[in-house]
């Protein structure tokens, strides 16, 4: 059975969230790490700070949107990432 995991990447250096959704973690944060994602190659380096794990890719997808919302960036920045 295949697993999907929702993520959050987080840029110190820049102050920049990234949410996204995958169903190979390590493969997805080595690709934003060598700058192989347009939207994130700015951004560089990413840490990964935050990840759930979903049976479907419906769900980490709905869990994507929930954490994009203004509630969910609030809720990342409030306790992912303290400064």
């Amino acid at each position: 059975m295949e697993t999907y995991y929702t993520y959050v990447l987080y840029s110190a250096f820049h102050d920049q969230i990234y949410i996204g959704q995958t169903n190979n973690l390590d493969e997805r944060l080595k690709r934003h790490n060598a700058g192989r994602v347009k939207s994130t190659k700015r951004y560089l380096p990413w840490q990964l700070i935050y990840s759930e794990i979903f049976e479907t890719r419906s769900a980490a997808m709905n869990r994507e949107e929930e954490l994009k919302s203004h509630v969910g960036r609030d809720w990342i920045r409030g306790t992912l990432i303290r400064k």
